[in-house]
């Protein structure tokens, strides 16, 4: 962390809401390695909620909601079933704290919007924890869109089916409830890059899904969707919980150029892209900063008055209505608009 950074960011005292594998994995260390401290832990289980204090070296661990919002916290960060991100959200915003969710931001959309409604009036922070966008893969594909170096976009290609592994194959392969499904797992993640990268919104939706290789009943696990951008770009995700040896990967094409990235829709600060023109072809330099600590420090930032987190409550609102809209088409066989 430079010492700019540094000087422009609050250090955090957080509240994590969700004993779970991606808070104990990958938001601890990145809490910690950007300066924050981290209070409390809250779980559904008391014996849940109490080891995982002890491993992770937390001084209080609880059940009860109040407790954590009660003590000496500044922010909250979500990462529960998503049909619980709402309610949590909701009280954590009336206790004056700052939000970090998990997406998708909820199961429904209206639930989504007011929240994020509630942190705007409130005059607090609220973010989405779309980490993908700090990807130094995607940084760089935007910016060479950005300076031109492709022309216009036209199409785009997203790769990002892999195997679900056994330890989350639970409520996510069997409880609609609480937002199961490839789509509103995956495939919400796909628009936000996109969106990102492009600097554009999604106007339509049109999917197909498969189910049964491991999702029950009408889930599905894996889907294919193209997507209708403003400008007319039109892009295509394929997504899948069911894909043991996939490699996942970016594409965008223009009228002058194409973008490349390999192996950039992961968690990990890995990936290349390369940029093909008529003058040949050219590998990006790509920045390899932990993507949730890049996150994280925009977030500290946003919380002492200066700039925006790296993904709003409205980029949530965006990638959750494309993603119900997707679950939609997929269902109905029709394209479906997206609108916010």
């Amino acid at each position: 962390m430079t010492k700019t950074e540094t000087a422009n960011m609050r250090n955090i005292r957080w509240g994590l809401i969700g004993a779970t594998f991606i808070a104990r994995d990958w938001m601890i260390p990145a809490f910690r390695n950007t300066g924050g401290t981290i209070a409390s832990i809250l779980s559904s289980s008391p014996e849940r909620a109490a080891d995982f204090a002890k491993a992770s070296d937390i001084p209080l661990g609880t059940t009860n909601l109040d407790t954590l919002l009660g003590g000496d916290i500044d922010a909250v960060y979500i990462s529960t079933t998503n049909e619980l991100h709402v309610p949590q959200a909701l009280a954590a915003i009336k206790a004056g704290k700052h939000v970090l969710c998990e997406k998708p931001l909820a199961v429904d959309f209206a639930g989504a919007r007011e929240m994020v409604e509630a942190a705007a009036t409130a005059g607090l922070v609220f973010a989405t924890n779309h980490h993908l966008r700090n990807s130094g893969a995607h940084r760089a594909m935007r910016e060479a869109i950005t300076s031109g170096r492709i022309g216009r976009p036209l199409f785009a290609k997203v790769a990002h089916a892999r195997y679900l592994p056994e330890f989350l194959q639970g409520w996510r392969l069997t409880n609609p409830e609480k937002g199961a499904g490839v789509i509103l797992d995956i495939t919400t993640h796909d628009v936000d890059s996109l969106r990102h990268i492009l600097g554009e919104n999604p106007k339509s939706v049109l999917c197909m899904t498969q189910t049964g290789t491991l999702a029950s009943g009408a889930i599905e696990d894996g889907a294919m969707s193209l997507i209708e951008f403003d400008s007319g770009l039109v892009a295509q995700t394929h997504d899948a919980f069911t894909t043991k040896f996939a490699s996942t990967s970016l594409e965008i094409h223009g009228t002058e150029g194409s973008l490349i990235g390999t192996d950039c829709m992961t968690q990990d600060p890995i990936g290349e892209v390369v940029l093909r023109t008529a003058e040949g072809e050219e590998t990006l330099s790509i920045d390899r900063t932990n993507l949730y600590e890049r996150s994280l420090r925009a977030f500290g930032r946003a919380v002492a008055g200066i700039g925006e987190p790296s993904a709003s409550g409205v980029d949530g609102l965006w990638s959750l209505a494309t993603g119900l809209a997707a679950v939609e088409s997929g269902r109905s066989g029709q394209r479906v608009a997206v609108y916010i």
